[in-house]
């Protein structure tokens, strides 16, 4: 990897998104040493060329072909974004891998991948997991250029059935989760909160984003004219679930369910052990790092509790009345800087490889 003097060269695709936005500010917050920033924008209202920042000054733009991979060291994609920069294009990767690092954030942004390219390898990571729980290489498809960077309920639904599996023999899994509207963007709260505010004044309510009515109400799957974007968010989970469990724990039966919260996830998880395992074992199997236990004695953490947080908030674990071995855990966090926290950290563990 060829870096400059002062730093690391990176770039945000979808800069201007929910996700691109807090990526921007971890970046700042953890002192990433990057010497440029270069920031892909898709936003209506914002610029659709590149912008260089040099921290020299206001900054410039550059057409897209001016951009080639040589020229970054790391590239977050952080949303679909309509034009993929050309060196991110499938086609331009039949000579091989890029020299930077790619680091895949969104729920498909290079979806247009074949079997033939390069870019069909990715491997997914969440480092303060990779640590305790590593995955041979053989089993990722060896080191790569190209990284996904684990969805939150990924991160979220991983660490605790990794965690459990570590201490206990987990025979089944079952795990709900509550998505935010902003896991769609900034187009889910738009809509989510012109619902609010038009069925308080009993006005006709927009359904492009949600096909239905999601404010005071619950979706479970795609309806009317939505886009799909509820199942895009389930199958993509699956897979990386799929993935980064590589058979390491029971996959979980897994349900996603749209919640009218404009930011945050829930994760209701259900888990059997044989033999049966008290609550406060499981509990205390759990604790570790990114872990934020709830004592019984404390209330439940709640999504609004998780904003700003890096941590994941668990309440105590309760055991199933029904069934000998159930137990149930929720835990909270928030979506948005979950990711961009695990997506910087992958960066930081390729830096301290690269030497």
């Amino acid at each position: 990897m060829k870096t400059s003097p002062e730093g690391y060269r990176v770039a945000v695709v979808g800069a201007s998104s929910l996700l691109g936005k807090e990526l921007q500010n971890v970046l700042g917050e953890r002192h990433f040493p990057f010497s440029r920033l270069v920031t892909f924008s898709d936003e209506e209202d914002e610029p659709e060329l590149p912008i260089l920042d040099l921290d020299e000054g206001p900054p410039i733009t550059v057409p897209d072909e001016n951009v080639t991979a040589s020229d970054l060291d790391f590239v977050f994609i952080a949303a679909r974004y309509r034009n993929m920069p050309a060196f991110l294009n499938p086609a331009s990767s039949s000579q091989g891998p890029p020299p930077c690092f790619v680091i895949d954030l969104s729920t498909g942004a290079l979806a247009e991948e074949t079997p033939e390219t390069p870019l069909q390898r990715r491997i997914v990571r969440v480092p303060f997991l990779d640590h305790s729980f590593p995955i041979s290489e053989t089993a990722e498809g060896g080191a790569g250029k190209f990284y996904v960077g684990a969805r939150p309920a990924t991160i979220v639904i991983s660490t605790l059935l990794l965690r459990l599996g570590a201490r206990f023999r987990l025979t089944r899994a079952v795990a709900h989760v509550f998505a935010s509207v902003s896991e769609i963007g900034s187009r889910g709260i738009d809509e989510l909160q012109k619902q609010t505010v038009n069925l308080l004044s009993f006005q006709k309510i927009p359904r492009k984003v949600f096909g239905a009515q999601l404010a005071f109400n619950l979706l479970s799957r795609p309806s009317g004219t939505s886009r799909g974007e509820l199942l895009v968010l389930e199958n993509g989970l699956r897979r990386q679930l799929q993935d980064y469990l590589h058979g390491r724990v029971p996959l979980p039966a897994l349900r996603l369910l749209q919640v009218p919260v404009f930011h945050s996830l829930a994760v209701s998880l259900y888990v059997e052990t044989d033999p049966p395992t008290a609550p406060e074992k499981a509990g205390v199997a759990l604790m570790g790092e990114r872990i934020d236990l709830r004592r019984p004695t404390h209330d439940s953490p709640t999504p609004v509790e998780a904003a700003g947080s890096d941590e994941i908030l668990v309440d105590s674990v309760t055991a199933d009345h029904d069934h000998p071995g159930g137990l149930w855990i929720w835990a909270v966090a928030d979506n948005l800087r979950l990711a961009a926290v695990n997506a910087v950290e992958i960066a930081e563990s390729l830096r301290q490889r690269a030497g």
